[in-house]
C-alpha cells in the first residue's frame, strides 16, 4: 500500500522552513501532496493565484513524488480521504505551536481515526521562521535582509515586486 501523505498551508508567503517539511515530507511518503489551503482568517500578502505560482515554481525541483493541490473550502481530513492519503504531515517549531497542532491532531482523529498527524521539528535555524513573522517584518527599514534570510530567492522577488509597487 502506497504511503500518501499531506503536507497544508496558506503558504503566504512561503518560506525556507516550509521547503524544509516538504523535502523531509518527500522522503517519508511515496507521494507527497502540497496543498495551498485559503484560510480566511489570515491577512493575506499574495493572491491564491500568485501563490499557486510560487509553490509551483518552488515544486518543480521537488522529487517527482511531490504534487501541488488547491483547496479552497471544505476539511483537510475529507480531502486527504478522497486522495487516499493515510497521514498529515505538520511541523512544530515551539510550545504554541505545539498546543494548536495536538488539538488539530485530535479533532481530525475524531472526523477520519484512519488519518494520522505526523509531526517534525525543523533544525534550530528555521524555528522561529513564520509566514506570519516575514509579513510583519515588511516595510521596517532593512527588511530586505532579514526576509531574504527566511525565504527562497523567488519568494524574495515577489514580495519585493509587491513592496515596490
Amino acid at each position: 500500500m502506497q504511503r500518501i501523505g499531506i503536507y497544508a498551508g496558506s503558504f503566504d508567503p512561503p518560506t525556507n522552513g516550509h521547503l524544509w517539511m516538504i523535502h523531509r515530507g518527500a522522503e517519508m511518503f511515496d507521494e507527497l501532496v502540497v496543498v495551498l489551503a485559503v484560510n480566511p482568517d489570515k491577512r493575506g500578502l499574495f493572491s491564491l493565484e500568485q501563490r499557486q505560482r510560487l509553490m509551483a515554481m518552488l515544486l518543480a525541483d521537488m522529487p517527482e513524488n511531490v504534487r501541488l493541490a488547491t483547496v479552497e473550502q471544505g476539511f483537510l481530513v475529507d480531502f486527504a480521504r478522497r486522495e487516499g492519503a493515510g497521514f498529515l504531515l505538520r511541523g512544530i517549531r515551539n510550545t504554541k505551536d505545539f498546543e494548536y497542532e495536538k488539538s488539530m491532531a485530535r479533532m481530525n482523529a475524531r472526523m477520519e481515526s484512519d488519518i494520522r498527524t505526523v509531526f517534525l521539528m525543523p533544525p534550530g535555524e528555521l524555528e522561529e521562521i513564520s509566514s506570519t513573522m516575514v509579513k510583519g517584518f515588511i516595510g521596517v527599514p532593512g527588511w530586505e535582509r532579514w526576509v531574504q534570510s527566511c525565504v527562497p530567492p523567488c519568494v524574495f522577488d515577489a514580495i519585493e515586486q509587491q513592496f515596490r509597487s
